[in-house]
């Protein structure tokens, strides 16, 4: 079994019981699968010359035809490429590997070999294949109406398989009114994957949290989105307080600034007022003197001119 067999086997498959005690494989869309059977019987094949034929319900899938050393295939899939070993004469693997899934392929195959004469043995091996594909995760729109309007919230997922139930809840617990709900499955044509969209109308308050989830089993998954409403959450709540408490530190240190900055310009403005004065007063203070020595001179000639 070649590389990229075995790694579609133990990665895309998953085995499990049926119902009815068969044993069944689950495939992922659009990757390999291999669907196993060994046979366990007395007869040496290897000696032999016979076919094998698999089969989904009456139709032949895979037929082989062993003799003389060599192997002669034919296959009536027109959409996957089938494949048993060349070996399986002597090892008894006569699994049949897909090469890719399709969501057409879910149904249950059995191995026959037929012997020289036209003797058809029993079923060797019974399986049964079912085909899942995950869908992309749910966009959740809301549409907010007015004040005792009804809201509506659009629910989209696509690319999956089979049909999910698509479940709606209001703050995680009440489910929605009965007939608030309509829900479309869109099969793709060339796919043949759905994609999904769900219409919820509810009359609810703007800080209601609504929630979508598309649960699909046969992948075992279950994916939710939620609308959490109008309401800030607490990380938006601290981040407004702690910006309000910047804003005001901010205001208080530059009115501080503010204020220092006129009182000391006041201050500026009283000391070179106080200078002017001084300089003022010290330049009249020194013209005095030269005035008095103008006062003598002129009176001293009138005083001798008297004696």
């Amino acid at each position: 079994m070649s590389a990229l067999w075995r790694t579609g086997f133990f990665l895309g498959v998953m085995r499990f019981s049926s119902p009815s005690g068969e044993e069944c494989v689950q495939a992922i869309i659009g990757e390999p699968v291999v669907l196993p059977c060994i046979y366990d019987g007395a007869l040496p094949l290897s000696a032999l010359n016979f076919s094998a034929e698999w089969r989904r319900a009456n139709d032949v899938v895979h037929r082989s035809v062993w003799g003389g050393g060599s192997q002669d295939k034919w296959t009536v899939s027109s959409r996957n490429s089938t494949r048993v070993s060349e070996t399986a004469p002597q090892t008894g693997d006569f699994s049949l590997q897909l090469s890719m899934v399709v969501p057409a392929d879910s149904n249950t195959y059995s191995l026959y070999l037929t012997f020289p004469g036209g003797n058809h043995s029993s079923p060797v091996c019974t399986v049964c294949l079912w085909t899942a594909a995950s869908f992309s995760f749910p966009l959740l729109l809301r549409e907010d109406a007015g004040e005792g309007d009804e809201t509506r919230f659009l629910c989209h997922s696509r690319g999956g398989f089979p049909k999910p139930a698509v479940r709606w809840r209001i703050n995680e617990t009440v489910r929605p009114p009965e007939g608030s709900v309509r829900t479309d499955f869109a099969l793709l044509p060339e796919s043949q994957l759905y994609n999904i969209t769900s219409l919820l109308v509810v009359n609810i308050s703007q800080d209601v949290s609504v929630s979508c989830s598309i649960e699909n089993p046969s992948m075992n998954e279950t994916l939710t989105s939620i609308s959490n409403g109008v309401q800030p959450s607490p990380v938006v709540g601290r981040a407004t307080e702690a910006l309000w408490v910047f804003s005001t530190a901010l205001c208080v240190v530059v009115s501080a600034m503010v204020l220092a900055a006129i009182a000391y310009q006041i201050q500026q403005d009283r000391a070179h007022k106080d200078q002017n004065t001084e300089m003022g007063l010290r330049e009249s203070f020194e013209d005095e003197p030269e005035t008095w020595m103008v006062k003598e001179e002129v009176m001293d000639p009138l005083t001798e001119t008297n004696l």
